[in-house]
């Protein structure tokens, strides 16, 4: 799946989309998809990741507990 990191705007494919969608698992494993090598995978926060059109991801992704907030 490609997203976007929010600090540089660079396009990176998420390795592990069950790991994206776990609310309790704060990072995954991205590579990023700029330039004409591809980059070596590495962690990344969730709370740096957007879809590619800027929206943020789903609260439901990020947090385990979102229902008794």
């Amino acid at each position: 799946m490609l997203l976007r990191e929010t600090e540089s705007g660079d396009l990176v494919e998420v390795a592990d989309t069950s790991a994206l969608i776990n609310p309790f698992v704060d990072s995954v494993m991205v590579q990023y998809q700029c330039g004409e090598d591809l980059a070596d995978p590495e962690l990344c926060t969730k709370d740096h990741l957007s879809f590619p059109s800027g929206e943020a991801l789903p609260i439901c992704w990020k947090d385990g507990f979102y229902r008794q907030k």
